[in-house]
């Protein structure tokens, strides 16, 4: 079982590494990906080595590719994504895309999950859970999820031949992640009331990420803007 959490550990890390390009864009950002290129059994094959606990395949190797090829895009794809919003259809059956894929993938895993689906706010929501003692644990690591997320989308993106910006929850994985972003508002916060900065920057984010800091730094009665291009995008909270 170990074998099986440290293949999913390297499988999130690989993946997310490679498409930190193609994460969405909210509240005007713009939006990063594309159409997805390759066939989606490659993402799947890409779960091999979580079901067998064996070194990563070559299928594995092209579905982290994939991932990558489908997040370098133009500018005019990322802005023409950003401004396209999906109607209520669109994003119901991006939902029924993801489930089917994650089903798939839950299967190979033999890993136990209940899957739910809700569209709001111009996405499709997906959302993996199960019992306490479910071993769904082993793909609800931060890195992991995020990996999951982008082959996720590129299953989408394959059947739907449009940009997907579904977002991906296991086992409360993006609960957890909240709850540590907004604890880094609270000391970013601590530092420009009690140690006199000016502003603080955050670490390099999701665009998904910011609108959270974002949110939850507005409750707090500061401002905040995000800066930097790509992979370095990130937010700097100040007085208001």
């Amino acid at each position: 079982m170990s074998d099986v959490s440290e293949m999913t550990t390297d499988l999130g890390s690989d993946v997310a590494t490679e498409s930190g390009a193609s994460r969405e864009g909210v509240s005007g950002e713009a939006v990063s990906g594309g159409a997805a290129t390759g066939d989606v059994a490659t993402g799947v094959a890409a779960t091999d080595a979580v079901a067998t606990g064996s070194a990563p395949s070559a299928s594995s190797a092209e579905a982290a590719g994939s991932v990558g090829e489908g997040a370098e895009t133009s500018q005019a794809v990322q802005d023409a994504g950003a401004a396209a919003a999906p109607s209520e259809n669109a994003l119901e059956e991006e939902g029924d895309i993801a489930a089917d894929y994650i089903e798939e993938l839950l299967d190979i895993c033999d890993l136990d999950g209940d899957i739910d689906i809700d569209a709001r706010a111009g996405r499709a929501y997906v959302s993996v859970n199960s019992s306490e003692d479910s071993n769904l644990r082993l793909l609800s690591q931060p890195d992991t999820v995020q990996a999951l997320q982008e082959l996720t989308r590129l299953a989408v993106q394959t059947k739907t031949g449009g940009f997907s910006r579904l977002i991906l929850d296991v086992g409360g994985s993006r609960q957890i992640r909240e709850a540590e972003l907004a604890q880094l508002v609270t000391d970013a916060v601590d530092r420009i009331e009690v140690g006199g900065e000016f502003s603080v920057a955050l670490a390099p984010m999701s665009s998904y990420e910011r609108k959270v800091v974002h949110d939850i730094v507005a409750a707090r009665g500061f401002s905040s803007n995000s800066e930097g291009e790509g992979r370095d995008r990130h937010t700097v909270i100040k007085q208001s």
